[in-house]
C-alpha cells in the first residue's frame, strides 16, 4: 500500500490566506492512525478536526501528530540521501516561542543539542560532534495572519564581503544577503568565515537581528592526511547543516518556521560549498599547491583536486570527533532504506539529480537505477519568498520594480 493523499499531485502555490484543505487533513489523520495502531479509531478524531476547520479555518496537532508528522516530512524528502534515520529524529515543539528573542533562544538550543554541545546539567544529549538530526517546530501559519519565519536559509551560514576591486572574501552565494545586514548595521570580522547573524521575523514584534554566540556554532578546521600545506589554507566549516527557510506542511497546516538538520555528507562540503565556481572556489589553488597540469581539461585536474579536497574534508571531521558520512556509505544506507520501505510496502520518492552524488557518481550504487518521483505529504517546501529573503536580506515589498 502506497502512501495516501497527494503523492501524485503537482505542488500548488501556497496561499496563507487560505482554510486548510479538509482532504489533506483527512489524509494524514487516517496515515498517522494506520501507521500507529495503539492511537485507536481515527474516526473521532476525524470528526473533531473537521468541526475546528470549519469553526476556525485551521486546526492545532496533538504533540504526537505532530513529532510523527514531522518524521515522515523527512521519510517523504525526495532530495535527501539520508532519510534511513528518518524515525530517530529528535522533534522539539516549539510553538509556543512568539517573539523573535524567544525564537533566537530556541534556535540556539536547537543547534546546541544537534552538535551535542549543550553543557547545562541534565539537559547534554550525546557527547559534542555526535551530530543527530533535529527539527524544531515553531507556530503554524493561521488563515489571514501574519507568522514567524527566519530569513537565512541556513541557521549557520558565511558571510560574503564583495571587496573594492570586486573579488569576494568569503561565501559568494551570501554576498547580497551580508550587504543588507551591513545596510543595517552588522559588521563582519572581514574572514573568509565569518558566521552571519539570524534575521528572525515576528508577526508583532518585527525583524531582529541576532549574532549567534560562539558555543553554538560547531566548526571544523580542515587538515589533509597527507599534505602540511594543506592547514595553510586556513579553511574551516561548520558541523550542524540546519536548513532555516522551507515551509514544513503536515496535513494541510503550514509551518513556516521548522528548521531541520541531519549531519553532512561529505561531498556537500568538498565538492560544492569549497569547490563550486561560484562559492569558494577552491579547485584552482588545490590544483596549484599539488603542482598538477592544469593545460588541458584533459589531464583531468579538477577531478584530482576534488578528491584531495574531499579527502580534507573527511579526514578533518573525522579527526575532530565530528559525524559526517562519505558519498559511498550513505548510498548503500539509501539503497537499505528503499529496501525497508518496500518492505513495509511503501514506494520511496526521489530525485535522480540531488540523490547521485555529485562526486563519482556511477561508482555508487544509487547512480545504476531509477526512482519514483513524486510530491508525497507531509513534506518540506521552499516557498519563492522565503528564497527571496535568503538571496538577499530583503522582502518583496522593498524590491525594485
Amino acid at each position: 500500500m502506497g502512501t495516501p493523499g497527494y503523492r501524485d499531485h503537482p505542488v500548488p502555490e501556497w496561499d496563507p490566506d487560505a482554510a486548510v484543505d479538509w482532504a489533506e487533513a483527512e489524509d494524514f489523520l487516517r496515515q498517522y492512525h494506520a501507521e500507529n495502531p495503539g492511537t485507536g479509531a481515527v474516526e473521532p478524531r476525524l470528526a473533531e478536526v473537521r468541526a475546528e476547520i470549519a469553526a476556525t479555518g485551521t486546526y492545532e496537532h496533538t504533540g504526537d501528530e505532530l513529532t510523527y508528522g514531522a518524521k515522515l516530512a523527512w521519510r517523504n524528502a525526495s532530495r535527501c540521501i539520508g532519510r534511513l534515520y528518518w524515525r530517530s529524529m529528535l522533534v522539539l515543539d516549539r510553538r509556543s516561542a512568539r517573539t523573535p528573542h524567544e525564537i533566537c533562544a530556541e534556535l540556539i538550543r536547537h543547534l546546541e543539542l544537534a552538535g551535542g554541545t549543550d553543557d547545562r546539567s541534565g539537559s547534554r544529549v550525546g557527547r559534542q560532534g555526535a551530530v543527530r538530526p533535529v527539527i524544531s517546530v515553531f507556530a503554524p501559519a493561521k488563515p489571514g495572519e501574519p507568522f514567524a519565519r527566519v530569513w537565512n536559509e541556513q541557521l549557520v551560514r558565511y558571510a560574503g564581503h564583495r571587496m573594492p576591486d570586486g573579488s569576494v572574501v568569503g561565501d559568494p552565494a551570501q554576498v547580497d544577503f551580508t550587504a543588507a545586514l551591513e545596510l543595517l548595521g552588522w559588521k563582519g570580522k572581514g574572514t573568509a568565515f565569518d558566521v552571519l547573524p539570524l534575521m528572525i521575523e515576528s508577526p508583532h514584534h518585527g525583524v531582529h537581528m541576532f549574532d549567534l554566540p560562539e558555543r553554538a556554532v560547531l566548526e571544523v578546521p580542515l587538515i589533509h592526511p597527507e599534505y602540511g600545506w594543506f592547514a595553510e589554507l586556513d579553511l574551516r566549516w561548520y558541523a550542524i547543516p540546519a536548513i532555516a527557510n522551507q515551509r514544513l506542511t503536515i496535513g494541510g497546516v503550514n509551518y513556516p518556521l521548522a528548521p531541520f538538520n541531519g549531519w553532512y555528507m561529505g561531498t556537500e562540503i568538498g565538492a560544492r560549498n569549497l569547490a563550486d565556481k561560484d562559492r569558494y572556489n577552491l579547485l584552482p589553488v588545490m590544483a596549484e599547491r599539488l603542482a598538477l597540469d592544469t593545460s588541458s581539461e584533459a589531464t583531468l585536474w579538477r577531478d584530482r583536486a576534488l578528491v584531495e579536497l574531499n579527502r580534507a574534508v573527511l579526514h578533518s571531521y573525522a579527526r575532530a570527533g565530528v559525524k559526517i558520512s562519505d558519498h559511498h556509505t550513505e548510498a548503500a544506507r539509501f539503497l537499505e532504506h528503499i529496501r525497508r520501505e518496500e518492505k513495509a510496502g511503501r514506494e520511496v520518492p526521489a530525485d535522480w539529480s540531488w540523490i547521485v552524488p555529485p562526486i563519482s557518481g556511477a561508482a555508487t550504487p544509487v547512480f545504476h537505477r531509477y526512482y519514483h518521483e513524486a510530491d508525497q505529504r507531509p513534506n518540506f517546501y521552499l516557498d519563492e519568498e522565503a528564497r527571496q529573503l535568503a538571496r538577499t536580506g530583503r522582502p518583496w515589498t522593498s524590491l525594485p520594480l
